[in-house]
């Protein structure tokens, strides 16, 4: 595929600061490592505040630590933010989130270098790195950008503990992140990010319209048994936590082979098991568990079958399973407006594109529930993701960066405005 960026040396920048990005918490497998608030996090949030500052922004870090880069050219008119987040999954790739924040900071830079002396934008700028996307040191996932939207008090964030018992707070503050201001006020939001599945580099198209996101649910379960010897306790005897979330497993890929390949996605994951002996029946188990669908109707019989083989579950194994929705959301179209005006500005840069639905949760989905939103795609080699052989080309990366400036340059002159 042809690059599309405007020169060769936008290209080098780009791919140069992004490599850079991609080295910090690097695995020895070739991917990163920098889960929320670490100290590979921490290095990451260094890294974008020095190229923001380099690349003439002003910096702003809110109270549940996401970071915002400012270009205020309207004084006192709200901002279009662009961006994703640089906290990764253990043992993740490099592309998931870090490519958004990038790709959003060129843009900006972009922008700020080829804007007219004098002309004013309908808007302002904000590149932001949204805290805690991944969800996998402090749950829920979207963290920052839940608490932006209003959709999580700051105060609860703050007080949520890892599996270590540190808080949100704590971690923030042993890497000099806990934030005072407020973040700027959105006007729309715009976010490129890789697919996360096959689709665009099976069709051979360069740039994902996001049009839709699928409804998902996610719980925190906790499966409590009783603690007991291994070797002595008769097996009629023992209430076997470990047994009782192994049903678990079972019976979440169960609910997905009950519909047409696709159709219900199902997980579990973060298995915590107590006392976690090798000699000891476990008393306890704490799982997540998630179901996604682009089918609410679907979603909720899947529901009731979960609750239904919860029971099953308990009553076989003499267990007691409680499972709590933690994060929710529905079936949520992107802005029908904003889906055209990135087809064309692709087709203004001579990028293909085509409409595709996002599986996976993004900070856009809480964006898009307040103001015009624009979520974007590049392809992901073999839908690879939240693992160290996640790849995209040079190439894709590039034309991705190209589109997404168009976009934001448009949505900045208020192109989504009634």
């Amino acid at each position: 595929m042809r690059e599309h960026l405007t020169t060769r040396s936008d290209a080098d920048l780009f791919l140069r600061d992004f490599r850079s990005l991609s080295r910090i918490g690097e695995t020895p497998g070739g991917g990163v490592d920098r889960q929320a608030a670490t100290v590979a996090d921490a290095q990451a949030r260094a890294w974008f505040t020095t190229l923001l500052g380099q690349y003439g922004f002003t910096v702003e870090v809110d109270a549940i630590g996401n970071v915002f880069g400012l270009l205020e050219w309207n004084p006192g008119a709200p901002y279009v933010l662009v961006g994703s987040h640089l906290d990764s999954q253990p043992l993740a790739g490099k592309f998931d989130g870090a490519y958004g924040v990038a790709a959003a900071l060129h843009a900006g830079r972009r922008l700020a270098v080829g804007r007219a002396a004098g002309h004013r934008p309908t808007y302002n700028l904000a590149v932001v790195d949204w805290f805690n996307e991944e969800g996998s040191r402090f749950a829920p996932s979207m963290m920052g950008s839940s608490v932006f939207t209003g959709k999580m008090k700051t105060a609860d964030a703050l007080a949520t503990r890892d599996a270590d018992g540190v808080t949100v707070a704590e971690a923030l503050a042993s890497i000099g992140h806990t934030g005072s201001g407020a973040g700027p006020v959105a006007a729309a939001c715009a976010e490129i990010h890789i697919e996360q599945g096959r689709s665009l580099e099976e069709s051979g198209t360069t740039i994902g319209l996001v049009h839709s996101c699928w409804a998902a649910e996610k719980f925190t379960v906790t499966v409590h048994g009783e603690q007991a010897h291994t070797g002595s306790t008769v097996i009629a005897d023992r209430r076997d936590a470990l047994l009782g979330a192994s049903r678990l497993v079972v019976l979440l890929r169960e609910l997905a082979d009950r519909y047409p390949d696709g159709v219900l996605h199902t997980s579990v994951g973060q298995l915590t098991v107590l006392p976690n002996s090798p000699v000891v029946v476990p008393r306890q188990v704490d799982l997540t568990m998630d179901l996604r669908s682009a089918d609410e109707e679907v979603l909720a019989e899947a529901k009731q079958l979960l609750e239904q083989g919860i029971k099953v579950i308990e009553d076989e194994v003499n267990v007691r399973i409680e499972a709590d929705t933690s994060h929710a959301w529905g079936v949520r179209p992107y802005p029908t407006a904003g889906v055209g005006l990135a087809r064309a500005c692709a087709d203004s840069l001579g990028v293909s594109s085509r409409p595709v639905h996002t599986l996976a949760g993004h900070d856009s989905i809480n964006m898009n529930d307040v103001v015009p939103t624009v979520m974007l795609f590049v392809p992901s080699r073999e839908g690879v993701s939240h693992n160290e052989g996640e790849f995209t080309e040079d190439a894709d990366l590039c034309a991705g960066v190209d589109v997404l400036t168009e976009v934001v340059r448009r949505l900045c002159e208020g192109a989504l405005d009634d």
